[in-house]
């Protein structure tokens, strides 16, 4: 079964994609369609990216923010291919210190999470796992979003969804939520967008 999972994984058209244009990941398809549809970046701006491995978002906002850009990325280990002058923390997302990914860079323009929990397969206990992800994710980017920033953060469907895109809503300006085209048909994975960070 896991060669079979395999197999397809290999022939999906965006994993081919990813790796004809040199980025680590499909994931990538997903952020940069939501950037096409929703403008998160602009030259310059300073992006947090939350569960950053294996760096294909971090790839993808260096295309946007370009060289005067900042990119702090954080996750559970450390990045084999960073992208250039990327800023790696290494920690839990749960209990990191949130001046440790702060730094010097004072407030970031742009928050993003791709994170998703290791799935047990049992889909109460994995929506509950999104859930608490994603609160983090907030609970981080309301703490360090200069005013007007954005916010992007995946999250499983499940109990308290409307609760949670009721969350962002009340933070920012406007709050969206989409599923790319790029995420398997499969998955209850959606992407909940924040733009406008009222601080």
């Amino acid at each position: 079964m896991a060669k079979l999972a395999d197999r397809s994984t290999r022939r999906d058209r965006f994993h081919q994609k990813a790796k004809r244009e040199g980025f680590l990941a499909r994931a990538v398809y997903k952020l940069s369609e939501i950037d096409e549809k929703h403008h998160l970046f602009a030259p310059g701006d300073r992006v947090l990216d939350l569960g950053c491995s294996p760096g294909s978002w971090l790839q993808y906002a260096r295309t946007q923010v370009g060289d005067e850009g900042v990119l702090v990325g954080l996750d559970r280990g450390p990045l084999r291919n960073a992208p250039a002058g990327a800023r790696i923390e290494v920690g839990d997302v749960m209990t990191i210190d949130i001046a440790q990914l702060v730094g010097d860079v004072g407030k970031f323009d742009v928050v993003l999470s791709d994170m998703a929990p290791d799935t047990s397969g049992i889909r109460s206990l994995d929506q509950s796992r999104s859930e608490a992800l994603f609160e983090r994710a907030l609970e981080i980017a309301t703490a360090t979003l200069a005013p007007g920033g954005n916010f992007v953060g995946k999250l499983f469907q499940g109990p308290d969804f409307k609760k949670l895109t009721e969350a962002v809503r009340a933070k920012f300006e406007t709050q969206k939520t989409v599923k790319p085209e790029s995420s398997r048909q499969i998955s209850i994975e959606q992407y909940v967008i924040g733009k406008g960070f009222k601080a």
